[in-house]
């Protein structure tokens, strides 16, 4: 039933649950309109990953009628979770589809973002399949922004508009973020990276300036695969250029495999109908029994800091919820548990306020995203640690020779307090010229 964005939000009741799509696919006007009737409605939990735009449904005037409950914290949902006017669950991604299909989390609704129907009736799940086709395979009421603008992609995203209570046609442009540009310290770590990583890897990598350093260091690599949980502008050259072949992949051989892209309108055309990229759900693309499958799985992930003993943050800043957990121990441990697979870390040395992420001790409240067991490479502008066999001792100096030279004192005065006085040299357990 095709209806206008406020009359199809009236579907939504007082006191349900619904979810929300997300990134790229966030459904604006479908959120804007739901955000209008705050006078009308009390306890409603929207739940979600990581939204484009400003998340009117969680200003400070419509905390009675809306409840935000995070898998993914984004700039816009930070102050509200930090104010208790919104919540953020920790999940892995790969857990996030059972939660629904379990009925841990059941949905009464669900705002999604597709494309126009096919010849078939059948619309897209677009540039987010994710969480989004457990939301869509579970929640009892399904309202949808049709788009003109939406991107086919192929994979597991198909819908048929008969599962739909009601459409609503639009046609607006999508969210679009260009790639960053890296800084000499981004790319100092793509080139560090890009050394680790052997011809025929399949990598998995996020989106920002590190990853896009990576990409922009791998062009001289041959037959790379794809199987990642999301994808920015930064593949599309490795792809165009034949360095990407998918070719000795174990799972959608010749195939991109990712859950979810978000980027420009260049990317969003290159995967519309593109038989050569699959978005698939995030239950299959994040399984680490699947992720291991892949030859030489190299996983390259981000951190907000990393302690002497290897254990990484990667949500939260101290108390503050910063992100989401997502996929990242996914793809770690899918990578180490691959043959020949590669887990990789990566951080600039110092905040932009000039303090190191290497840290002697984690921040009071900070979370640990990867835990110091599963860690093996860790990455700085300064070197590449392999903690891989080695004990408290040996990673502390390990990550000290590629800390910011302005903090290894302070550093090794808290290693040599912390283990005792016999630590290995500086520069035996580290790579810092790699």
């Amino acid at each position: 039933m095709s209806l206008t964005a406020d009359d199809a939000v009236r579907l939504v009741q007082s006191h349900s649950r619904v979810f929300v799509h997300g990134a790229a696919a966030t459904p604006l006007l479908l959120l804007e309109a739901l955000a209008r009737r705050a006078d009308e409605l009390t306890g409603v939990e929207t739940v979600h990953l990581h939204l484009d735009g400003d998340a009117p449904h969680a200003r400070p005037d419509r905390a009675h009628a809306f409840r935000p409950n995070a898998f993914f914290c984004g700039e816009n949902l930070r102050a509200a979770v930090a104010e208790g006017r919104a919540d953020y669950l920790p999940v892995f991604l790969s857990e996030i589809p059972s939660l629904f299909r379990s009925g841990a989390l059941p949905l009464d609704a669900a705002l999604l973002h597709v494309s126009p129907p096919d010849a078939h009736g059948y619309v897209s799940l677009g540039t987010s399949v994710d969480t989004a086709l457990a939301a869509a395979q579970t929640a009892k009421t399904l309202i949808a922004q049709v788009n003109r603008q939406m991107p086919r992609s192929l994979g597991d995203g198909a819908l048929h508009v008969s599962r739909f209570a009601a459409l609503v046609p639009c046609d607006v442009p999508l969210p679009e973020h260009a790639p960053p540009e890296p800084g000499p310290v981004e790319a100092a770590i793509g080139r560090r990276i890009a050394a680790l990583v052997d011809d025929g890897a399949t990598l998995q990598m996020g989106i920002g300036a590190i990853p896009d350093a990576v990409l922009r260091a791998l062009t001289g690599h041959r037959d790379l695969g794809v199987h990642t949980e999301m994808f920015s502008d930064g593949l599309l050259p490795l792809l165009e250029r034949g360095v990407v072949t998918n070719a000795f992949k174990a799972r959608q051989r010749g195939k991109t495999v990712s859950s979810f892209v978000s980027g420009t309108r260049r990317l969003y055309d290159f995967i519309h109908d593109n038989p050569a990229v699959e978005l698939r759900d995030c239950a299959y693309v994040n399984d680490t029994s699947i992720i291991r499958e892949q030859p030489k799985m190299t996983a390259i992930n981000s951190a907000i800091e990393v302690d002497l003993t290897g254990q990484v943050v990667a949500d939260s800043i101290g108390e503050r919820v910063y992100s989401g957990v997502g996929g990242q121990m996914d793809f770690i441990r899918g990578a180490t548990l691959s043959h020949q697979g590669k887990a990789i870390i990566a951080l600039p040395s110092l905040t932009s306020k000039g303090i190191s992420r290497i840290v002697a001790q984690l921040k009071p409240g900070a979370g640990v995203v990867t835990t110091r067991a599963h860690v093996r490479f860790v990455v700085t502008e300064h070197g590449v640690a392999d903690l891989a066999g080695k004990n408290l001792r040996q990673r502390a100096q390990a990550l000290i020779a590629i800390a910011a030279p302005s903090a290894r004192d302070a550093l090794e005065a808290a290693a040599r307090q912390r283990f005792g006085a016999a630590l290995v040299p500086v520069g035996g357990p580290a790579s810092p010229a790699r």
